[in-house]
């Protein structure tokens, strides 16, 4: 089960006790963030491409979608998510609680630039009912990223808290 994986991934890193399992869903972005007592924005939903015969995700703002121009010029070729069944043996977490902590190796991870308004947002923790509350230091750190990438539109890029 992913969210073990996430929680022993964690344990090693000494913050497991933040993880933030709720009897609610939290597969979607809006019941994320009923269930987390937070913005939709700070939502912090991992999207899952191929790209060529590479694995990635893309860490972005609950309020952001893909922009297929961005995507394309960032990475050379045109956005192909992830269907729900190759994403769970491909990545190693299930759809609705896919995030980018304890996924396989060969997963590249980078994160958008409409995440940079927030101090802190909520990633899924590995299930459909859970999340982390994180700063973008966090995030950074624990998701072993590439490198942050503009690739969404949609969204305001105004600062907010």
């Amino acid at each position: 089960m992913s969210i073990e994986k996430v929680k022993e991934f964690f344990e090693r890193q000494g913050i497991q006790d933040r993880i933030i399992e709720v009897e609610k869903s939290t597969a979607t972005v809006e019941l994320a963030a009923l269930a987390l007592n937070c913005e939709p924005q700070r939502i912090a939903k991992t999207l899952s491409f191929h790209i060529g015969n590479q694995v990635m995700l893309i860490v972005v703002a609950g309020d952001a979608k893909i922009d297929n121009r961005k995507y394309r010029e960032c990475f050379g070729d045109k956005p192909k998510m992830l269907n729900s069944e190759d994403t769970t043996s491909l990545v190693g977490h299930s759809v609705g609680g896919i995030c980018p902590f304890a996924v396989n190796e060969s997963v590249s991870v980078y994160l958008d630039d409409s995440l940079k308004r927030f101090k802190t947002v909520f990633p899924a923790a590995g299930s459909s009912n859970s999340g982390i509350e994180l700063t973008l230091m966090e995030l950074e750190k624990y998701s072993n990223y590439n490198r942050w990438v503009d690739v969404c539109k949609g969204w305001d890029s105004g600062k907010v808290d």
